[in-house]
């Protein structure tokens, strides 16, 4: 038996991947369910299956057309046996590197206990491809996790909060503690849900929304005035209005605001 499988044949957990491989039946249970009612439920997509805990409560949903990505090749061997996985519906790969457009060809979401070590670029990922990706319903470091849904006002509201908030609607379903994976990661868990808003144009340059809001949070005790002012803005009374304000003070539609007037320079 290979050594990266245990004494009862399970896989072994490697830290240079990330994995910590939930062990509590109930968990996985809910999160497939909160995957499930996101109304995007007829391509699914996992991340990550590792041993499949996650997997067993989502392969034989009616109509749900699962497929699964994975990167280590012990999984992706004990998935098949498991599950009877086809070439078609398990992707052994890395996710942040496929098309996604290729995965199913047309919208699906995503589910998953997400490596720590990537869980944010899955997010980044989710929010380039919005047009595709409708729902994803995950486990994240709490951290990561308290800061996707936070609200203007808060400590944890920053970068990742406005990018996701602008596309997504984006909700804290619960804490898990870390005695319930193998091996017991550090910190606290957190699963969370974003479900695809309205939204199909800000209103604004998006290029232009990114960079306000980098450079707004890169800077974020300063005030705008000074944290944004490396742009070049063209301000009305209601972009002025905020400059006084700082990073952590400004929603989704203000920032919108702002970007709105940012003077685009000639090359």
């Amino acid at each position: 038996m290979s050594n990266n499988y245990n004494r009862h044949g399970e896989v072994r957990a490697k830290k240079s991947l990330g994995q910590h491989f939930l062990k509590d039946m109930q968990i996985a249970q809910d999160i497939a369910a909160a995957a499930l009612e996101t109304g995007a439920k007829s391509n699914l997509l996992e991340i990550g299956p590792g041993m499949g805990v996650l997997t067993q409560f989502l392969i034989n949903q009616p109509d749900v057309n699962l497929k699964v990505v994975e990167i280590d090749g012990e999984s992706v061997e004990y998935l098949r046996k498991k599950f009877g996985f086809t070439e078609e519906n398990l992707i052994e790969g890395d996710f942040l590197k496929l098309d996604m457009q290729s995965i199913f060809g047309e919208p699906f979401a995503i589910v998953g206990n997400f490596p720590y070590n990537i869980s944010s670029q899955i997010l980044f990922k989710a929010i380039e491809n919005r047009q595709l990706i409708r729902a994803l319903t995950g486990m994240y470091q709490k951290e990561v996790a308290r800061r996707v849904v936070s609200p203007p006002g808060s400590k944890e509201y920053g970068i990742i909060s406005v990018f996701c908030q602008a596309w997504y609607r984006c909700e804290y379903l619960f804490t898990v503690d870390e005695h319930v994976f193998t091996p017991p990661p550090k910190v606290k868990s957190g699963v969370i849900r974003l479900i695809r808003n309205e939204v199909e144009d800000l209103g604004c340059n998006e290029k232009h929304f990114i960079r306000t809001v980098k450079a707004a949070f890169n800077q974020r005790r300063k005030t705008l005035r000074n944290a944004i002012s490396g742009l070049d803005f063209d301000h009305n009374e209601h972009s002025l209005a905020l400059l006084g304000k700082r990073a952590e003070q400004l929603g989704v539609e203000e920032f919108v605001l702002l970007a709105s007037r940012i003077i685009e320079k000639s090359e």
